[in-house]
């Protein structure tokens, strides 16, 4: 994964309509949050949005593609993320509705994960 801060900056002009957005450093990429929840990777200049039930057949009839890697042993590996349509590049009101669904994805993920015990 490789990450630039210009294009941080587009992602931020690009979805500006969502509010404040975090973006944090990881594994050469960026991760993008919205209120703590990490909806989006950013990588070589390419925005990836938290797939789910909800939306993955609508990214993928809009021409969207998995993030995937090679694995060990030369196994393709997904992490449920997926382009941003080509349309929504340069289309600020349609990126952003795609990430509303990515952000509901993630924010249903999240309340599905058990609470962590606090430590003591």
């Amino acid at each position: 994964m490789a990450y630039d801060p210009d294009f941080g900056e587009w992602v931020r002009e690009h979805f500006a309509a969502l509010g404040a957005l975090e973006i944090k450093r990881m594994f050469g990429g960026a991760g993008v949050y919205r209120n703590g929840v990490i909806f989006a990777l950013l990588d070589d200049g390419v925005v990836w949005l938290k797939g789910g039930d909800e939306n993955i057949a609508a990214l993928e009839a809009a021409g969207s593609r998995p993030f995937t890697y090679p694995g060990k042993d030369g196994a393709v590996m997904s992490l449920g993320y997926w382009s941003l349509p080509d349309s929504a590049v340069d289309d600020p009101d349609e990126a952003v509705d795609w990430a509303r669904g990515a952000i509901e994805v993630a924010l249903r993920k999240a309340a599905q994960k058990k609470p962590r015990k606090a430590k003591s």
